[in-house]
């Protein structure tokens, strides 16, 4: 009986000077534990006679209580402790000024594609997707473009393997509309490009087009150069003027390259346009008959023209951006202008 007194007062004493959450459960086990001192002393029982067990197994209760509603005691006081120091720390001042939210807003490519979108949408032009890593066959050979032509160098072109490359250009998306046979044709082809250039100012491996291609009966170049000029006055203002210059392109032919008067010095000459007055914008063309008969089209029962226009071009002249490797750094200094 001395030493359940003994135990009694030493845990008492102990659970005054309990601080900590850790500090109540080590010493709970300790005392109440299936090891614990009172669960060791109650073992001893078995041992006594049926007076002593009686009187004994009294005193053991009896402590065991008074240490349990001393421990749940102190438990309360820990909670209540670590409830108000939380809520200390949680109190919201409602005179503090807001933290001031940063909203972003659209790359200045993402502008240029809304705005081309746009525009030939108005014209009643779909809008058409098509797969990135694309078959020879539908990126070169059906757009006139044979085995041994420059272009097929592997200098300029991503393969995969011998017949499945990286896109070079969204035309493949024209050529898997015309063999479906289905006339007429007014689409765009807007879409993420791989070429294999070196990083400059002016270049990147990989880049933006969208290319345009208008295909039905007694389609003329009068057509194609209306719908670019239209599409040069809707995208850099009314006073545009626009030239056309004779090019090569095997997908088109005749073929074309489109410049727009400068709208920084309105044709006169400046450092922006390097004194010409004339800006390029774009390559375009009648569609090669060729063309035609390699996606399953008789060349005698239609006409059309196709066009290709850089976006990344479209966002520097735009934007009056001297270095393309710009639009690809995500610095927000930069992006924060647009």
């Amino acid at each position: 009986m001395t030493n359940i007194e003994t135990i009694k007062q030493k845990a008492l004493s102990a659970i005054e000077k309990i601080e900590t959450s850790k500090e109540f459960e080590d010493l709970r086990v300790a005392y109440l534990g299936k090891k614990g001192e009172i669960t060791s002393i109650m073992q001893t029982l078995k041992d006594l006679s049926k007076e002593e067990k009686i009187e004994l197994g009294k005193q053991i209760n009896e402590a065991k209580t008074i240490i349990e509603e001393t421990l749940n005691k102190k438990r309360n006081e820990i909670n209540e402790k670590l409830l108000a120091i939380k809520l200390k720390s949680e109190i919201i001042d409602v005179t503090m000024p807001t933290e001031k939210h940063k909203v972003g807003h659209l790359h200045p490519c993402t502008k240029v594609y809304n705005e081309v979108r746009d525009i030939f949408q108005k014209m009643g032009y779909e809008v058409i997707s098509g797969p990135e890593i694309e078959y020879d066959e539908y990126n070169f050979e059906k757009l006139n473009i044979e085995k041994g032509h420059p272009a097929r160098d592997e200098q300029d072109t991503f393969y995969i393997n011998d017949t499945v490359i990286l896109r070079t250009q969204t035309s493949p998306v024209q050529a898997r509309v015309m063999e479906k046979g289905v006339l007429p044709i007014k689409m765009i082809s807007p879409g993420r490009v791989y070429r294999s250039d070196s990083v400059d100012a002016t270049h990147s491996p990989t880049f933006h087009q969208i290319e345009g291609l208008v295909v039905d009966k007694n389609v003329t170049f009068t057509d194609l150069k209306g719908t670019l000029d239209d599409f040069a006055k809707a995208f850099f203002g009314k006073d545009i003027k626009t030239r056309f210059r004779p090019h090569h392109f095997p997908f088109t032919e005749p073929s074309a390259e489109m410049d727009v008067s400068c709208f920084k010095c309105g044709g006169k000459g400046c450092r922006f346009c390097k004194n010409e007055g004339w800006i390029e914008i774009l390559g375009c063309g009648m569609v090669n008959p060729r063309v035609y008969e390699l996606c399953n089209l008789n060349p005698d029962d239609c006409q059309g023209f196709a066009f290709g226009i850089g976006m990344e071009r479209l966002a520097l002249l735009k934007y009056e951006i001297d270095d393309m490797r710009l639009l690809y750094e995500n610095d927000v200094r930069f992006l924060r202008q647009f």
